[in-house]
């Protein structure tokens, strides 16, 4: 299953997100992740692990595991039948006005040629900390020491520069908001392709996804499952995987709550990016394409949302980015 970009490029519907995985962990992950069939691994040099994930490709490249040409991976700076992959990573916050750079140190972190997919990981330049750093920048009063001087309009140029060079073949943003989007619309050359934002069953953010689908704009989904691990840490203790809605679904399809959530995703469009390091656990992820939820059932999933934000990063830099 995979979903046609702007630009034509095809993105898998489902893909596996490798935050908070330790660089120990990541050649097991990352092999028994393609040896079920997952070709699109979401990457951000945030994560602190690109080093890792990119020996784990080369060695998955070279033992023949899979091809380069199969994958389809994103950083930000399905099934084994899958004729495409996608690798993608993020620009961080701190890179905004070291556009080249910082996707040259991922590249090279990753051992790729190019990219299939680099997004910007925030609309928020901060003071730059050194190319693939991805320090706080807390200023000495603890809040966020942003730089005034870089535009995301200039951010914005030179990720298209990047598709013109041949390092990426696809661009595009993160945790925008419509206003935003719709800006980045107006000054685009090159329409961005995603727009990876939080959006699960308790935060539907139906406005945005459906405002990015009218203009062209896939919405991949990070925290697709709704951040069990994020909110029991962060925010309380609040899933969407523990709704008696949701559940009652997984009993009538016969099928886990976690795949009733990712079905719900798909079906709407998006594209979703859930994490786990258990075999069990991606092996049930990416098992969604054998049944299908009626309209009824997808408008009582409509139903419960609850504008329930769990991913705040910004919460931990002083500042609400989302007001």
């Amino acid at each position: 299953m995979a979903i046609t970009l702007n630009n034509g490029f095809k993105m898998p519907f489902i893909g596996l997100g490798v935050w908070r995985m330790d660089g120990k962990d990541i050649k097991t992950l990352l092999f028994n992740a393609i040896k079920l069939g997952y070709r699109h691994f979401d990457c951000a040099s945030d994560y602190k692990n690109e080093a890792e994930v990119g020996e784990a490709l080369a060695e998955a490249f070279q033992t023949g595991l899979v091809k380069r040409e199969d994958l389809f991976i994103t950083t930000k700076a399905s099934h084994t039948n899958l004729p495409y992959s996608f690798l993608f990573c993020s620009l961080w916050n701190s890179d905004h006005g070291h556009v080249l750079e910082a996707c040259n140190d991922s590249l090279k972190k990753l051992q790729l040629d190019y990219l299939d997919l680099y997004l910007v990981h925030f609309p928020i330049a901060t003071r730059h900390t050194g190319v693939g750093t991805t320090d706080s920048a807390l200023g000495d009063d603890g809040v966020l020491d942003i730089d005034t001087t870089i535009s995301l309009e200039s951010t914005w140029h030179a990720m298209e520069d990047l598709v013109s060079m041949g390092l990426v073949q696809s661009i595009g943003i993160s945790n925008y908001d419509i206003f935003l989007t719709r800006d980045c619309l107006a000054y685009s050359k090159v329409k961005p392709a995603v727009n990876q934002i939080e959006t699960h069953p308790y935060f539907q953010r139906d406005s945005l996804v459906k405002f990015c689908q009218k203009h062209g704009i896939c919405v991949t989904a990070h925290t697709p499952l709704g951040g069990a691990t994020a909110n029991t840490e962060w925010f309380g203790s609040v899933s969407c995987l523990d709704d008696p809605i949701l559940k009652g679904l997984a009993e009538k399809y016969k099928k886990s709550v976690a795949q009733i959530v990712l079905r719900w995703g798909i079906q709407r469009n998006t594209v979703v990016i859930p994490k786990s390091s258990k075999v069990e656990r991606l092996e049930e992820n990416i098992k969604v394409s054998d049944f299908e939820l009626t309209k009824e059932d997808m408008d009582l999933i409509k139903s419960i949302d609850r504008s329930h934000r769990t991913n705040q990063p910004a919460v931990f830099w002083g500042i609400d980015m989302y007001a």
